[in-house]
């Protein structure tokens, strides 16, 4: 008889090493993904935060059913004047996160709310994110005003 692990359970542990280091890899890509959103949620309105959250082929379609691309986003903080005024303060809940490999489908409610005290508007989002070169970028975004509930 032989002392410690047989053979058959060696083999069967050995195999699924790389499976708990993917596991281990998926949370971690979760963390940068929920990390990534949230700083830019936090720094919409600073160009930076722009040119690193979506990649060079973006489609994005805003709440309004336009077309945009990342060229155009990032080309409209050139026209843009400090107004002097603060923006509104977004946010994410309901944040559901869906991980494929190196693609990634975020979907949550943003929270926008208003420097000025009026009502806070919801929208639904939902972002596909690509990882390439090491780095999570979104090629596409989804956003749907959500309408007010009358009361």
């Amino acid at each position: 008889m032989r002392k410690g692990i047989p053979m058959r359970r060696y083999v069967q542990l050995c195999a699924l090493l790389p499976l708990l280091a993917m596991t281990h890899a998926v949370a971690g890509d979760d963390d940068e993904i929920l990390v990534l959103l949230n700083d830019f949620l936090a720094n919409a309105g600073v160009e930076s935060a722009h040119q690193r959250f979506w990649a060079d082929d973006l489609v994005y379609t805003s709440s309004s059913g336009t077309r945009t691309t990342k060229a155009e986003i990032m080309a409209s903080f050139d026209s843009v004047e400090d107004e002097g005024e603060p923006g509104p303060v977004y946010s994410a809940d309901d944040v559901q996160l869906k991980q494929y490999g190196d693609v990634a489908v975020v979907a949550f409610r943003l929270v926008a709310t208003p420097s000025d005290h009026s009502p806070v508007d919801y929208y639904f989002n939902t972002g596909t994110f690509l990882k390439r070169d090491g780095e999570w970028r979104v090629v596409a975004w989804q956003a749907t005003k959500i309408p007010p509930v009358d009361e």
